[in-house]
């Protein structure tokens, strides 16, 4: 264990700033390998992302953390903004901060990515040839071929009736949302979690996990642009395939909100990937015994691609 340094930053992305963490090893001198983290679907840089980045700097790691444009402590209006291609340009330009840092290796940049974070990174790292290794938890590569509808429902105890009139109320707030923005009109929102046809997640063994969240993390709100529906992930063919950093993909048995079978046809292009799963859920995986099984590995992994040579 090793002394912690957390500072608060901000760097700029295409006029707007982006508010962060540094997490730092205090009794360090030498340059530092860092990884990157990018959250998952609304997710704030307060929520599950602190607990990993305490641990990879008390390994010795520095780690950086920070919330997308629209989000948490970022700038960026409207609020609570789900934007695609943004939040990428977000992490490309939190990459850039990184490697002008002048206690950073630029040569042993990781990236850590969540769910929807997950795409975010691989996309970025398949034109970014400096990456050193990659970290996919649950990654949710595209919402439409990647997601596990059935799983969901049969979660959520939904009939197929239900799931019509869901799905048909969703994509009405979506059109209302987008034509509200084309009117210059404020948003129309739709809920993260909460009951079906109101929100993206349903699924009522989910609810405890939710209001924990909504407490232990003010950055967070429960609630996003309805508009996010039509511009979900969507995962490219020959993408995985240009990645030539390692990669470790922590996959949940009991995700119902990813397809773990496309997962691993996707990753399984790729020769530098090591795919483990684990008996958790989509969210389990980062909390109590899931977490620390998850970042034991995590760190294994890391200290063997990041390590001097």
């Amino acid at each position: 264990m090793t002394g912690i340094e957390v500072v608060k930053l901000s760097f700029d992305s295409n006029g707007s700033n982006c508010s962060g963490r540094l997490y730092l090893p205090v009794n360090k001198t030498d340059k530092l390998a860092c990884v990157v983290f990018a959250n998952g679907f609304s997710g704030t840089m307060d929520w599950i992302l602190p607990n990993f980045a305490k641990r990879f700097a008390d390994a010795g790691f520095a780690a950086l953390i920070f919330d997308y444009r629209h989000l948490g402590e970022s700038e960026g209006k409207p609020r609570q903004i789900i934007d695609i291609e943004k939040q990428r340009t977000d992490l490309k330009n939190a990459l850039q901060w990184v490697r002008h840092h002048a206690r950073i290796d630029k040569r042993k940049i990781a990236l850590w990515g969540t769910s929807m974070g997950a795409s975010h990174i691989v996309e970025v790292a398949s034109t970014d040839n400096e990456i050193a290794a990659l970290i996919c938890n649950a990654p949710a590569l595209d919402a439409r071929k990647g997601s596990n509808v059935q799983a969901k429902a049969k979660a959520a105890n939904a009939s197929k009736a239900t799931i019509i009139i869901s799905t048909l109320r969703l994509v009405g707030a979506a059109v209302l949302d987008v034509v509200r923005s084309l009117i210059g009109a404020s948003p129309y929102y739709i809920k993260v979690y909460g009951k079906a046809g109101e929100a993206i997640f349903t699924d009522p063994s989910l609810a405890h996990r939710f209001k924990v969240l909504a407490e232990g993390s003010p950055g967070w709100h429960n609630s996003v642009a309805a508009r996010v529906l039509f511009k979900l992930p969507s995962y490219k063919d020959g993408t995985i395939e240009r990645i030539k950093a390692p990669i470790l993909v922590s996959l949940a048995a009991k995700d119902v909100e990813v397809d773990n079978s496309f997962v691993k046809k996707i990753f399984s292009a790729c020769p530098n990937a090591d795919i483990r799963e684990y008996p958790y859920d989509h969210f389990s995986m980062y909390h109590e015994e899931g977490f620390e099984t998850v970042v034991r590995d995590q760190l294994d992994f890391l200290k063997q691609q990041l390590a001097p040579h």
